[in-house]
């Protein structure tokens, strides 16, 4: 049967720490926009047979790494043509381990699986405290991000070691230390931190958006019980939704 000009597409949201369930409902409502779109949801890469038969590929995930042999299909997937719109957390490792000596939390960030960030382009491998920061337009002519001006955002800044060829279209500044994290191969000599940047793969594309931090009262169990305060990050800015809006519309056309 002829699919005509449907649009298959596959949502990944899953994972850990984060408001899940709000960030897959947003989501869905901006595909749902689309009406060339139908869209398949799962919650990780199990379903690699489904996901590499569609069209593009759209990633909210936390500590959500594929198996090696999922990660190979992903690999084969983009580099055939396809393109994928991850986002936030979708290039994270995260491991807690003993509280340092003020009990303050310690995470390391290992790399597990490096062909898969290799293929995102990047890995995560630490934020400061979350608060306020500016994000701005890195390539102003650039469609994904012309006209969008430079705003605010109370958001994970995220640190990460970049893979292979990268255009940064959005970007924020950051140079300090951060206490937290065990890592610092985020560091370099710029303090420009990549926001949005699209990456190429093979004869595919990788177009990755670092922002869209949300956390719920229960979001941190085991770690916490409750966490105090919801946090919704960039999803309280319309600038977030329009770079996702044209994120989608870009992910739908082919290359």
């Amino acid at each position: 049967m002829s699919k005509a000009d449907r649009i298959d597409v596959y949502l990944v949201a899953g994972g850990k720490y984060h408001n899940i369930d709000f960030a897959r409902l947003e989501l869905l409502k901006l595909l749902a926009e689309q009406p060339r779109i139908k869209v398949q949801v799962g919650a990780d890469y199990s379903a690699i047979e489904e996901i590499c038969a569609c069209d593009f590929l759209i990633t909210y995930t936390c500590d959500v790494v594929p198996t090696e042999a999922q990660t190979l299909r992903l690999i084969d997937w983009v580099k055939s043509g396809r393109k994928w719109f991850a986002l936030h957390g979708t290039n994270s490792v995260l491991r807690f381990l003993e509280p340092a000596a003020d009990g303050g939390l310690r995470v390391d960030c290992p790399e597990e699986n490096v062909p898969f960030m290799e293929m995102l382009g990047s890995q995560f491998m630490a934020h400061p405290p979350i608060q306020p920061y500016e994000v701005h337009a890195t390539d102003p002519t650039h469609p994904l991000v012309r006209d969008i001006p430079v705003f605010t955002v109370d958001d994970e800044l995220y640190l990460c070691k970049m893979h292979g060829e990268h255009q940064t279209l959005m970007h924020c500044n950051w140079q300090d230390d951060v206490q937290e994290f065990v890592r610092d191969d985020w560091k370099k000599d710029s303090a420009i931190q990549p926001v949005l940047y699209l990456h190429p793969y093979g004869a595919g594309e990788v177009l990755y958006f670092t922002l869209g931090h949300c956390r719920g009262k229960y979001d941190m169990q085991p770690l916490i019980e409750e966490y105090p305060e919801p946090e919704d990050g960039a999803w309280k800015t319309p600038e977030y939704y329009e770079v996702l809006r044209r994120g989608i519309a870009w992910a739908m056309q082919p290359l």
